[in-house]
């Protein structure tokens, strides 16, 4: 358990289940192992966890933003990195004309992607902090 996390775990959960089901997964240009990470919409935890949930089910994840998101993306890297879960794979950085509706020409924003995988021992990482959970849940139940 992170000693930073400032949201209960099942409000985290719920957040997840909430930002999944705005996922559109119908759109075939969107990567399915593939996180766009903003900002202002989600706490950083909020992507954290949907990083670990895209591991388990997929040997990859793209954590990509633009910006001032830019930093959220780094920090989420570098607590799964940091936890042992995930193994930094590739970083592409670029710049991405965005239209802008107060100018007539488009302006650049910076943009980076950081291709992360599981790390050899993610799933033992993952087993053991579910057993943790399980622990911890029992002994508030007791």
């Amino acid at each position: 358990m992170f000693q930073s996390e400032e949201v209960p775990r099942k409000e985290a959960m719920e957040e997840i289940s909430e930002g999944m089901a705005n996922v559109n997964l119908n759109d075939n240009n969107q990567k399915k192992n593939r996180i766009q990470v903003s900002n202002t919409k989600q706490p950083l935890f909020f992507y954290v966890n949907l990083a670990k949930r895209y591991l388990k089910n997929h040997e990859e994840v793209e954590l990509s933003g633009l910006g001032m998101a830019i930093a959220t993306v780094v920090t989420v890297a570098e607590i799964l990195k940091n936890n042992g879960l995930a193994v930094e794979k590739r970083i592409l950085t670029s710049t991405v004309d965005m239209k802008d509706d107060t100018r007539s020409r488009p302006i650049q924003k910076a943009k980076i992607e950081i291709i992360l995988r599981k790390s050899h021992n993610f799933e033992e990482l993952m087993d053991a902090a579910a057993e943790e959970r399980e622990h911890d849940d029992a002994n508030e139940n007791s």
